[in-house]
């Protein structure tokens, strides 16, 4: 028998029987289940210095645990000093064991080591179940050493879930451990 995350395990095992009980689906192809987790960086500066997408890159494979891909501009604005095809941030899509991991490391070590936290804002959903969460430091993940960044920069991290409605999508993150403020 191969691997499988604790999480995954809890999520098919508890979670599933209690999101049929709550919104009454009819078969267990109804409950909604998360899809995949997609990291995604902005560096700002990446105009002036080519060093800090690479970073960015490395930063976000480290903490992933998954190649992190150089993002593109798609259009150039001269405001900005960019070009169209300009490296301009990073990003990474965690699907299976991957994902069920990082969430995990998210919800057990990362969270907890953000100062002041009270809990996450739930008012980041997009109307069809999906949630976006914005990270200020990367240095809450315990991959990223201190002393090696040049800079503190964030990112954002999307959970897309099959859930039809916000509701049920909340209903799946709070039992999947993301710690919501109410």
């Amino acid at each position: 028998m191969e691997y499988q995350p604790t999480l995954k395990t809890k999520y098919r095992e508890e979670l599933v029987p209690q999101l049929m009980e709550k919104f009454q689906y009819k078969s267990v192809m109804q409950v909604p289940k998360l899809i995949k987790i997609c990291l995604s960086q902005g560096v700002g500066l990446a105009t002036s210095d080519k060093k800090l997408v690479d970073n960015a890159v490395n930063e976000m494979s480290v903490i992933a645990g998954q190649k992190a891909v150089k993002t593109k501009a798609k259009k150039s604005v001269s405001n900005f000093k960019l070009r169209e095809g300009m490296p301009i941030g990073a990003r990474v899509t965690l699907r299976n064991n991957q994902m069920y991991e990082f969430l995990n490391k998210l919800v057990a070590i990362a969270l907890p080591r953000v100062r002041d936290f009270r809990g996450i804002s739930n008012k980041s959903f997009d109307g069809r179940g999906n949630f976006t969460l914005g990270i200020t430091e990367q240095i809450i993940f315990p991959e990223i050493d201190l002393d090696k960044i040049p800079r503190i920069t964030g990112m954002d991290i999307t959970f897309v879930t099959s859930a039809k409605t916000d509701e049920e999508a909340l209903e799946l993150l709070n039992l999947l451990g993301i710690p919501f403020k109410n």
